[in-house]
């Protein structure tokens, strides 16, 4: 059965987190401060779609596509990005509160993450090339065989990662996020 096709449409202040957004296929379309915490987006597919202050926090998204979005000042609190349709996956952060979400074995190249909070979340095996997190907060979050060679590094806070578990070809820390390459060896720097 065929998804029924929306595009062009700005949703505003609807709360999804009850009752479903219906299933289809959204492209250039605007959600703004809607309401999905808890709620079903699976297996809905999202083209060059922006969410703006929306609360997407524990949202179930399994199979589905997002396509060129942008999540802009939201709320994406415990989501499982690896549940995805990842075959056309290209997402842009700004401004999110992204805290124990995991995007474990995704092909996130040139990923931007602007001015985020990303708490202990988990980018196990996570293929980040030339994605970029300027002030973004990595407090716990876990590092574990992931790529994240010509990484822009420089502005992220609190960022704790094992170099020899990685891959950091042409990465670049900034002298603050340095120091959490050394944590592993329990040294003293003064």
């Amino acid at each position: 059965m065929d998804k029924p096709f929306i595009t062009d449409k700005h949703f505003r202040k609807e709360d999804y987190s009850k009752t479903r957004l219906d299933r289809a296929e959204y492209e250039e379309c605007i959600f703004e401060t809607c309401q999905f915490q808890n709620g079903f987006l699976d297996n809905q597919n999202f083209t060059a779609c922006e969410f703006l202050a929306c609360d997407l926090s524990n949202t179930n998204i399994k199979h589905t596509i997002f396509n060129d979005v942008l999540f802009k000042e939201s709320k994406l609190i415990g989501l499982r990005f690896e549940d995805l349709n990842d075959s056309l996956l290209s997402v842009r952060f700004d401004n999110c509160q992204l805290d124990f979400a995991s995007f474990f074995k995704l092909r996130l190249k040139n990923t931007v993450f602007n001015d985020c909070s990303l708490l202990e979340v988990d980018f196990t095996e996570t293929d980040l090339t030339n994605s970029s997190f300027p002030n973004c907060n990595l407090e716990k979050a876990i590092f574990n065989s992931t790529i994240l060679n010509k990484a822009d590094l420089t502005s992220a806070l609190n960022l704790t990662l094992n170099p020899e578990s990685n891959q950091l070809k042409k990465a670049r820390f900034g002298k603050e996020s340095v120091l959490g390459l050394l944590k592993k060896y329990d040294i003293v720097i003064e």
